[in-house]
């Protein structure tokens, strides 16, 4: 099924937990898009969200079936993204799924293929890398701000999902952990940014056999086993021959490691969380001061989640915006299948390397993303 004429691509969500109340919030934001239906298998949070934003409920296989859906949005747990987005696309319809896009690359592998052999589009989240901060920071990139980028450092720390997840066992599976759960929001950023990556290598250990759940709920104060690593230091070479330091760990309770920092012939950029769509940017030309922006002024940098008390900006729906774009001008999205799948190859292949200590080849061709111009991401907006 495919959306030809500007009518907006109508979406049903699979996948009715905390992550669909962004989605759901930000919709109206965007032209071009409009939610109609979600399932969920608990049908009562499915009510719960149909009620609340005005949707018709569904079980999986009718919303799969149903007339009226263009898109499915897929934001079920990491280990159902590839049945969910498959069967979407058995049913004819596009896909955008949150990260990562599977759990193992060459199930990717074939969620691409399928996609390109029907017809559709499939894209993934993160589309953070085209919020403001991101779009300023590929713009000085594109302008030669920092000359030919070296290399850099990317960093994300912190003590893990226990502490605020009331059931956060799954996080610490194979297709989770810190690498597979937020190194696709770094690991884009840097792709975003730089290009795509040649080669990778990385040392893996875990900090803790089991873990404490300490968040309220009926699982507070029990304790669950860790069968992924908690904490990795990778090497990435970059097929352009810039080499960045990447590490990724919930086994840390406080650190002063920027995000990211990118370090080129002639200068240096800093870059906020990639986890959220705005923040400061700040660059240094051949070792002058750091000179700030804050990117809240831009299209998707003003600070708006969370509702209750905002102190970060979340517009997530943009790259669904772009991909109902690109569907109207023929071309692939920017936050597309292929960009997600380089990225999981990237994490299977950062593992890989951590348990047997070998550097891995990442063997998947692709194209940098094309930049996001200011014009066009202001067009998106309803």
């Amino acid at each position: 099924m495919t959306n030809t004429s500007r009518q907006p691509l109508r979406i049903g969500i699979v996948g009715c937990g905390n992550i669909s109340m962004a989605y759901l919030r930000n919709a109206p934001l965007f032209r071009d898009v409009a939610i109609v239906a979600c399932a969920d298998v608990n049908p009562q949070a499915a009510d719960q969200r149909a009620a609340q934003f005005g949707l018709r409920a569904s079980s999986v296989d009718a919303l799969m079936a149903a007339a009226d859906v263009d898109l499915v949005l897929n934001l079920t747990i990491p280990a159902a993204h590839f049945d969910i987005s498959m069967q979407a696309l058995e049913a004819q319809k596009h896909v955008f799924t949150e990260k990562p896009l599977a759990v193992t690359a060459e199930l990717g592998r074939r969620l691409v293929r399928d996609a390109a052999a029907r017809g559709l589009l499939i894209g993934s989240a993160p589309d953070t890398f085209l919020g403001a901060a991101g779009r300023h920071a590929r713009r000085l990139m594109e302008a030669g701000a920092i000359g030919r980028p070296v290399t850099g450092t990317a960093f994300m720390m912190g003590r893990g999902m226990e502490h605020w997840h009331p059931d956060p066992g799954f996080y610490y599976q194979p297709g989770a952990g810190p690498v597979m759960d937020m190194g696709p929001y770094y690991l884009t950023m840097l792709v975003n940014l730089i290009g795509p990556v040649r080669r990778v290598q990385a040392v893996a250990t875990s900090g803790q056999k089991d873990r404490l759940i300490t968040a309220d709920g009926p699982k507070k104060g029990t304790r669950f086993s860790v069968g992924t690593p908690t904490s990795v230091l990778s090497l990435l070479e970059f097929q352009n021959g810039t080499t960045v330091t990447f590490g990724a760990s919930w086994d840390v309770f406080r650190h002063s490691n920027h995000p990211i920092e990118l370090h080129g012939t002639e200068g240096s950029l800093r870059l906020p969380d990639p986890d959220t769509f705005g923040g400061m940017v700040a660059l240094s030309a051949r070792g002058d001061g750091w000179k700030t922006t804050d990117t809240a002024t831009l299209p998707y940098g003003a600070v708006n989640w969370p509702v209750e008390a905002p102190d970060r900006a979340n517009y997530r729906m943009l790259g669904l915006a772009d991909l109902a774009r690109a569907i109207t001008e023929k071309r692939q999205p920017r936050a597309s299948g292929d960009l997600a799948l380089h990225v999981l190859e990237i994490m299977e292949g950062i593992l890989r390397a951590g348990e047997t200590g070998n550097a891995q080849a990442i063997e998947g061709v692709l194209d940098q993303p094309a930049e996001l111009r200011e014009d066009e991401a202001r067009s998106l907006l309803a």
